[in-house]
């Protein structure tokens, strides 16, 4: 049908058509445990556990890929500490309030257009994990 989309991956463009190229990058975070105060127990008010998070995050990597220098980089090891440190401050109640603020300051402080968090809380009697994940946009300017 003229003006849809090729049907198939090996579909040939037509000449003179312009193409739109979509390209997402993803710098991805994965096992991150962090040793935190979190829980709504009493008993879980004077412990720490170890919450585990896994973050992708969309940003684009060209200008790091081109010069090859660290600092057009998305920087995860301050991604890390910047997780690490949301969570340790916040002595949260909830999980879903620590991957909430996590997600706030990543996109507050880094330029990624889209992040997909999740959080691991394994409970005390090893029985399961809760697992929260959210996703969360923003606009960069």
């Amino acid at each position: 049908m003229p003006g849809t989309a090729p049907r198939s991956r090996g579909a040939r463009r037509r000449p003179g058509m312009a193409s739109l190229v979509l390209m997402t990058d993803y710098v991805s975070i994965s096992g991150l445990r962090v040793a935190a105060v979190i829980g709504v127990l009493d008993w879980e008010r004077e412990i720490e556990q170890t919450l585990t998070f896994n973050v992708e995050m969309a940003a684009d990597v060209r200008k790091a890929a081109a010069s090859d220098d660290i600092s057009d980089a998305l920087d995860y090891s301050a991604v890390a500490d910047t997780i690490s440190g949301t969570v340790r401050e916040g002595k949260f109640r909830l999980i879903e309030t620590a991957a909430e603020r996590v997600a706030e300051r990543l996109l507050a402080l880094y330029p990624v257009s889209w992040l997909r968090l999740e959080v691991r809380k394994p409970i005390a009697d090893d029985t399961y994990t809760a697992v929260i994940t959210i996703e969360r946009t923003h606009e960069i300017s």
